[in-house]
């Protein structure tokens, strides 16, 4: 059996017991493949924060990757389980929009999940990562086709999530996607979109806050002081230096971010 290897993105944290749970069914069905974490410690729920992160790391794994996404508050109802071809990788994940970053990268083939042979039995109501996306992202891993798990589907759930509502002439409205550890708050305006920022006036609208400053680097700017960022990711990033953003700012994931360019 070739080495495949398998991720992880949850939002389980890593003081329960549902991670390593979630490894062993893994191991046991796929004994040689290699796990790796992108992280359990996104915030409960937030199925755009799992939408970022997922969209930012599986360009960098080799083809055949199989990464598994269990952020799922529908956990135990009608939502479907899905198992996705995309990048020359697969996903396996709840049918809720959580893969939404991915789809609108590539052109996914997407599979409603109803081969229930592959599942662990009984299948608990609450922990689906366990009976149902461990068990089909391991047999993945180990060669099964992806047709064996269930058919094609287009109607799949797919969120708009990188795309501003204009609301003015100059005027664009945006949203927090992601807090990182260090308290930056990503926003969803794509720096390769409102280039402009970098020759124009502008100006940002965030909490109570109003920014008109854009920087290369942290360091361009005194210690605590916020400022405007064109992030890794390709977003535009409010970030402070030294210091977090989020909590200088109060805000939180979902928070409204306002872009006006003059």
């Amino acid at each position: 059996m070739p080495r495949s290897i398998i991720t992880l993105t949850t939002d389980f944290g890593a003081s329960d017991h549902f991670v390593g749970t979630m490894k062993g069914v893994l191991l046991s069905i796929a004994p040689q493949a290699q796990l790796v974490d992108i992280t359990h410690n996104l915030n409960p729920f937030e199925i755009s924060e799992g939408a970022f992160v997922i969209g930012q790391a599986y360009r960098y794994f080799p083809k055949n990757t199989v990464h598994l996404v269990v952020i799922d508050p529908g956990v135990g109802t009608a939502r479907r389980p899905i198992l996705v071809q995309a990048g020359g990788q697969f996903f396996v994940a709840p049918d809720n929009g959580v893969l939404s970053m991915v789809y609108s990268r590539e052109k996914p083939k997407v599979r409603a999940v109803t081969a229930d042979k592959f599942f662990l039995k009984p299948v608990s109501h609450t922990f689906h990562g366990r009976d149902v996306f461990s068990p089909v992202a391991a047999h993945t891993a180990r060669g099964t086709p992806p047709a064996a798990f269930g058919k094609l589907i287009k109607d799949y759930l797919r969120l708009d999530l990188e795309t501003p509502s204009r609301t003015g002439k100059r005027v664009w409205t945006g949203t927090i996607l992601k807090i990182d550890h260090f308290g930056n708050l990503i926003t969803n305006f794509r720096m390769e979109e409102f280039e402009d920022i970098q020759t124009r006036r502008f100006e940002m609208a965030v909490g109570t806050r109003r920014l008109w400053r854009l920087a290369n680097t942290y360091a361009e700017v005194e210690p605590g002081e916020l400022v405007l960022i064109a992030g890794s990711a390709g977003f535009i990033e409010i970030c402070a230096n030294q210091a977090s953003a989020a909590k200088l700012l109060g805000c939180g994931v979902g928070a409204p971010a306002e872009l006006t360019v003059y």
